[in-house]
Parts: structure tokens; sequence; C-alpha cells
């Protein structure tokens, strides 16, 4: 693996000067090619969804989001977890061991779940209980534009608002549920959420899963741990 200068350092993005900021953008997308080359070379017989085309959105959100607040994720939490903090160096064991889309780091206060909308639920159970003991910390959950369709979500964040709960969803709206566009899911319709909901919009240069080639695992050995 690559040495990186500031993936790893433990520091907040909020505290990190503007060259600072482009060599993290560059590392950030130099770990995933790393990862997709990894994957390419058939190292990776786990379903791997790779990040990209939305460094510069995520780096800004983050420059919001404290080492202690709560982070959950999604099936596509390598940047997120990256961008709290984490190792890449424990992060690509946990991708070679097929954690991809199971990142937990308890250390950083970072969970992922595969499970399409099954991180609001879990946030704000975490907000709930942060407010109930006055604690000053955020929950701060991620989700694509495909959980937002989803009942689990909506329930959240009425939840979150109605309770004025401290935490902040935010929607990684890149257009597609596995493949499918929102004009064929629902046509022109747009919801309005509350404020504790947030959206960024972003085209990304991978498609859903894996890197688009065509790769032959036989051979390629399960980690024992699975």
């Amino acid at each position: 693996m690559k040495e990186y200068k500031i993936l790893g350092s433990g520091r907040e993005v909020s505290k990190l000067k503007m060259k600072e900021l482009e060599i993290l953008k560059t590392e950030m997308q130099n770990f995933e090619g790393e990862i997709a080359n990894l994957w390419n070379e058939g190292k990776i017989p786990y379903y791997v969804h790779l990040s990209g085309g939305n460094e510069e959105q995520l780096i800004e959100i983050f420059k919001g989001i404290k080492t202690q607040d709560y982070k959950f994720s999604t099936h596509r939490s390598h940047y997120h977890y990256l961008l709290s903090g984490g190792s890449p160096e424990k992060l690509e064991k946990m991708i070679l061991e097929g954690r991809s889309m199971h990142i937990i780091d308890n250390s950083l206060s970072f969970i992922s779940t595969a499970i399409v909308a099954g991180g609001p639920g879990m946030a704000t159970g975490v907000a709930l209980a942060l407010k109930k003991k006055k604690n000053d910390k955020h929950v701060w959950c991620f989700v694509g534009d495909g959980a937002e369709d989803e009942g689990h979500f909506y329930e959240a964040v009425r939840y979150v608002d109605g309770h004025n709960l401290p935490c902040t969803f935010i929607i990684e709206d890149n257009n597609r549920s596995v493949e499918t566009p929102k004009s064929e899911r629902y046509g022109s319709s747009e919801i309005q959420w509350p404020s504790c909901v947030k959206r960024y919009h972003y085209t990304p240069s991978t498609p859903h899963a894996g890197t688009g080639k065509f790769v032959n695992f036989s051979g390629t050995k399960l980690c024992s741990t699975m």
C-alpha cells in the first residue's frame, strides 16, 4: 500500500489547510484506485462498492463533522470511513476480509450497513439517547437516493424532526438505485424534506459495484474469518 500524508493522520477535516485538502482529495482517489486494482486482479472475491466523483462534496460536509460525532454509513462507505479519520491500512484489511459493506470502528463511532435504509433507524435511536443524556455529540447518517424511497427513512426523518434530535441525514444523490434512475422510479416527484435532511448531487465515476470489468475469481481463497 502507498504511504499517505493526510489519510489516517487522525486530523479532523476542518483543521486542514487548503493545500492539505487538495492532498486529501488525491489520497482518497488513490486509495480507491488501489482497491479497484485489487478487485481487477481477482484478489477481493467479495462485493465491493467503490466511491468516486463525490470527493469535494464529502470533504466540505466533513468540515462540520467532529471526530467524536457518530457516523452511520452505507454499503458505499470507504470515503466516509477515511474522512472520519480511519486508517487506510485497517480499511484495506477489512475490505480484503469481505467487510467492505460492513465497516465498523467503535473508536471512531463509525458503523456502516449494507441494508438499504438500515442506518436511519439506528441513527435516530442514538440521537434520542444523546438528547436524553444531554450529550453535545451529533449524529450524521448517510443514505443514497435509493434509501430515500424507503419507509424506514421517512419514519426516521419524521421522528428526528418532530423531537428535534441531534441528527442530520445526508442524501448522496447519484440518481440511481443500483442502476435505475429516479425518473423511472417515481417520475418527476420530489419530496421537500425538513431541515434535518441535506442533499448533494454527484455523478459517480464507478459502476454500482465492482469496476465494470470481467474478473476471474476462480482460485481466490475466501477469508477464513467469513
